[in-house]
């Protein structure tokens, strides 16, 4: 079968490989769709990051490795131990993979695990194939009444929505978010499902304001006008939260110094390298930095996927604005390139096998 191998910096190849043999407690899935993520371009601009080079302790993975963590598709195989799939239904993969037995796994932590990997990242099986196989407990349910595509922008919406619980928003506080890409324009919808009253979008890209904008956000362009002056005047200090989604050093100061004080920030982004920051901008005002990591899995396999495809469903969220474009297999290398291009309209695109 046909599927894209990452050998390494700003080398992806579309390949012929083997398909996966399907143990006892697996499945197969027959992929549907699968999304290009922000982590994939900075393993393509910078890596290897997380890609591992030496075989993961855990998975025995490395690369060249099959990627893709964003996806979904109908099952095709189950293995002889699976009974709670069955041939034919719709899933979304949660890619985590966890141990089970360390401090963190045993707490009901397993995101945080000491050993994590992810399909697609550390873990073979990701989606930028025309199939998948996956260990049962990966796969999340999915409504007949969600369109499979849709379904692979389950995973980025559930970053979102972790994002959002770590921040503790509550109705009425206001809201800064510093980068609008698929996390960024996810938040943004999540943060005013949540009740967020003020909330301020910073992107430099036009086409990523104007879908801000369509979402209710008072969008600045950051290399037009100061985003900090004008949240700041605009919100009597600044906001009651901030989210940096851009992984740049610029947005991770801004999105500090934007807050009021006593305010929170909520890191989202990976970053490719350090960057420099002045600890009295947190120290002296007594504000707070969260980070976050992904979302939930193990027992509490996908509370934050199944929030999602609950809001999904109930028609709460609007995923098509994500979406920039759909292409093949054979185009993946080339939908690198246009997501890395700064004068790219591009936000989100789909893998359709």
């Amino acid at each position: 079968m046909r599927a894209v191998l990452y050998h390494g910096r700003e080398d992806v190849r579309v390949e012929e490989v083997d398909s996966t043999p399907l143990g006892p407690g697996d499945v197969r899935i027959d992929v549907e769709a699968a999304g290009i993520c922000g982590s994939d371009l900075h393993e393509y601009a910078a890596g290897p990051i997380f890609m591992p080079e030496d075989p993961h302790p855990m998975t025995g993975a490395s690369i060249p490795l099959r990627m893709g963590h964003e996806f979904a598709g109908r099952i095709m195989a189950v293995g002889d131990d699976v009974t709670e799939h069955a041939v034919g239904d719709p899933v979304v993969v949660n890619p985590i993979r966890y141990c089970g037995s360390c401090r963190y796994c045993t707490a009901g932590q397993q995101h945080l695990c000491a050993s994590i990997a992810l399909t697609g990242v550390s873990a073979n099986g990701g989606g930028f194939a025309e199939q998948s196989v996956v260990p049962a407990e990966s796969v999340v349910p999915l409504p007949e009444s969600i369109p499979l595509r849709l379904g692979a922008l389950v995973e980025p919406f559930s970053v979102a929505l972790h994002a959002v619980r770590q921040a503790d928003l509550t109705a009425g506080d206001s809201v800064a978010v510093f980068g609008a890409g698929p996390i960024g324009l996810a938040i943004t919808q999540l943060a005013r499902a949540a009740g967020a009253t003020d909330l301020f979008v910073s992107e430099p890209r036009d086409a990523r304001r104007e879908r801000a904008a369509d979402l209710g956000a008072t969008t600045v362009d950051p290399t037009d006008t100061a985003p900090i002056h004008r949240i700041k005047r605009a919100t009597d200090g600044g906001t009651d939260i901030a989210f940096e989604v851009a992984g740049i050093e610029q947005t991770y100061n801004d999105a500090i110094t934007s807050t009021r004080r006593d305010g929170t920030v909520v890191v989202v982004s990976m970053f490719e390298g350090p960057v420099e920051t002045h600890p009295n901008t947190v120290v002296m005002a007594e504000r707070t930095i969260e980070g976050t990591m992904s979302y939930t899995a193990g027992d509490r396999n996908g509370s934050e996927f199944r929030s999602i495809i609950k809001l999904l469903d109930d028609g709460q969220l609007d995923p098509e604005q994500l979406i920039t474009d759909t292409i093949l297999l054979e185009a993946v290398p080339e939908g690198f390139e246009s997501l890395r291009t700064p004068e790219s309209e591009q936000i989100k695109i789909l893998v359709e096998p």
